[in-house]
């Protein structure tokens, strides 16, 4: 993606009035993660959650007390802790060099609540007993059982050809996150929003079909829970890139 030339736009032209709202909710939720988020520490925080998940957890060891290695499930979570991942570094690149506060607020709530979220993820794959890594290519659970599934066979996911970092639909590519680091403030601020939106579209459609195909309960509620809570930051995320003309 080659940097756009855009007009100068007077900063307090584009303040977003409704962020607050769109928000609020998550940032409650996420409030305890704080202090680690301010100094950068997403290793810290990932850790942090997955203690407590695991310890949540009923043991692996007991018959049918979590899901298997090729499962649904397990797929969903190491796939979306390495989507979440990306969309947290964007973002802490974003919220130190940004002079908008609303863009501020944005990059602050999607690192909040992505790490607590990719914590879960991590301290699920704990607690089952799974490896947080597996050799199989991304996103190859999405093949399994699709019978069950609404019009999800033609997905991008299904044959997306990783390259140049991009390891999933959505991610940026290498190229694209220097170009980030590189941008001006007021460059810098669309390009976050575009690329974020396409990262939140890639998001949304996996965590729709891990809705769908995931075993366990609180897997599909939190896969659900992304696709609301994404598409609503979509929404936000087009308003401010209306208000600066991009």
């Amino acid at each position: 993606m080659s940097r756009l030339d855009e007009p100068d736009i007077d900063e307090k032209r584009v303040d977003v009035p409704d962020t607050d709202d769109v928000l609020a909710e998550r940032r409650q939720s996420g409030r305890w993660l704080s202090r680690l988020l301010i100094g950068g520490s997403l290793a810290a925080v990932a850790a942090v959650v997955a203690v407590v998940v695991a310890l949540m957890w009923p043991a692996s060891g007991t018959a049918g007390a979590g899901p298997t290695q090729d499962s649904a499930d397990a797929g969903f979570a190491r796939d979306m802790a390495i989507h979440h991942q990306q969309a947290v570094e964007l973002s802490f690149i974003v919220r130190d060099h940004t002079s908008s506060e609303d863009v501020r607020r944005l990059a602050y709530d999607v690192i909040n609540t992505q790490a607590n979220q990719r914590g879960m993820l991590l301290g699920w794959l704990d607690a089952w007993n799974l490896p947080k890594s597996s050799q199989e290519p991304s996103m190859s659970w999405m093949h399994h059982d699709m019978g069950g599934m609404h019009g999800m066979e033609s997905m991008e996911g299904m044959d997306y050809k990783p390259h140049d970092g991009s390891l999933m639909p959505g991610m940026a590519t290498n190229t694209q996150m220097d170009q980030l680091r590189k941008a001006g403030s007021k460059q810098e601020d669309i390009l976050y929003l575009r690329l974020l939106t396409a990262h939140h579209k890639g998001g949304v459609a996996m965590s729709q079909a891990a809705a769908e195909m995931a075993k366990t309960e609180q897997v599909r509620r939190l896969a659900q829970g992304m696709v609301d809570s994404q598409e609503a930051e979509m929404k936000l995320m087009a308003d401010m890139l209306n208000l600066r003309a991009a």
